[in-house]
């Protein structure tokens, strides 16, 4: 005969104090587990929300990203020549030769010099991200020393707002908007006319020839025609797939330290429940006595006392989880391990996340209940009922 589930509950009810303090424990443990993967997820979201995949980043072979990377004129011509590239309404090929360099601005809350991308685009590259709002000013005008900023650069260095100037490459630079790139790297990058950039920075070479393919489906022909071509010696890759993997080691190396840390702080919650639940069977030996006198067997035991740690758990979980959601409203920055170039992204939270932190919340429960419910299931019954 089971036990009812009720009773589970109204014995956490009875012991309010400690079923609080195991639970804000556990609540504690999810939270950093759940916040850790909400970081990890929001800097891959960021970045991959960067990429099309119709578009095809092409860049120098072995080059791990567009500041490495070197495209002269003469290949940038053989690329955007291809027929697999798309037209625009005009009758102009969707092709943008670009140019990226790093530049060192000071933030305006810590004045400490972070590198910011710097993105020479041309009226095609435009074109190429339809995701990229005007949200303030204009954008700027071809062949002009005028720049527009990311939202996130505008509002964490000194400047970069409208009407604002900033110095690089041996120029002054014109601030006339602000573009919203929708949470997309984009969003942390400096956009400017790719000419004045080149003649501004001395850069003789472009970085990346971004295309437009008319088919996504003919990707496959488009690279292995300009990976194959002898006079070339560059290597294409889905827009998508080349942020996706700008992302890869910094969210690695956040998950692996969050995970190392959430099982710190597990093993301690988890002792925190096994105090909780043998102090309970301690000071409830009369009561499984009189269990086992009703006819309950020691499964139900088990299980009754399981259920409760189970509880304990779960609760913690949903708590955590609801304080790791809160961090949806912001917004942080850090250094992109693969571009050394600050990236600002916000936490994401989603139903793989959520399933995972409850999880980790029940296995938890289940390893601070189960040797106490063992414990409880084992008892005699004469030398329960002895103990009151």
């Amino acid at each position: 005969m089971p036990i009812p589930y009720s009773y589970s509950l109204r014995n956490l009810w009875t012991r309010k104090l400690t079923t609080a303090l195991t639970v804000a424990g556990m609540a504690l443990v999810v939270f950093v587990f759940a916040t850790v993967l909400m970081l990890a997820e929001g800097l891959k979201v960021t970045l991959v929300q960067t990429g099309s995949y119709d578009n095809a980043v092409v860049i120098r072979r072995s080059s791990q990203t567009e500041v490495q990377s070197g495209v002269d004129r003469p290949s940038a011509a053989i690329i955007e020549a291809r027929p697999e590239v798309a037209f625009d309404e005009n009758g102009e090929r969707l092709a943008s030769k670009e140019m990226v360099v790093l530049v060192a601005m000071p933030k305006r809350d810590t004045n400490t010099a972070v590198n910011v991308i710097v993105r020479g685009v041309s009226q095609a590259g435009l074109k190429l991200r339809p995701q990229v709002k005007i949200v303030q000013g204009r954008m700027f005008r071809p062949g002009s020393s005028e720049i527009v900023v990311g939202k996130n650069i505008a509002e964490r260095f000194n400047g970069a707002q409208v009407g604002g100037r900033l110095r690089f490459g041996l120029r002054g630079w014109a601030v006339v908007g602000v573009m919203d790139a929708g949470n997309s790297g984009f969003d942390s990058e400096i956009w400017g006319d790719v000419e004045q950039l080149m003649q501004a920075f001395r850069r003789p070479v472009f970085s990346s020839v971004i295309v437009k393919l008319n088919d996504p489906e003919n990707f496959k022909t488009f690279k292995q025609a300009i990976e194959s071509d002898p006079r070339l010696t560059v290597e294409a890759k889905r827009e998508s797939v080349f942020y996706s993997e700008q992302s890869e080691m910094l969210s690695r190396f956040i998950s692996i330290l969050g995970i190392v840390l959430s099982v710190i702080f597990a093993i301690g919650a988890t002792i925190g429940a096994m105090i909780t639940m043998y102090t309970s069977v301690a000071n409830r030996t009369t009561e499984i006595g009189t269990l086992r006198a009703l006819g309950f067997r020691r499964q139900s035991i088990l299980r009754a006392f399981l259920l409760e740690s189970l509880f304990l758990g779960i609760i913690g979980g949903v708590i955590g989880l609801g304080f790791a959601s809160l961090m949806q409203f912001l917004s942080i920055s850090t250094m992109n391990w693969q571009t050394f170039a600050e990236l600002a992204f916000s936490f994401k939270l989603n139903a793989a996340i959520i399933v995972k932190s409850l999880l980790f919340a029940l296995v938890m429960g289940f390893a601070g209940g189960f040797l106490p419910a063992a414990r409880a299931a084992r008892m005699n019954i004469v030398d329960a009922l002895r103990a009151a």
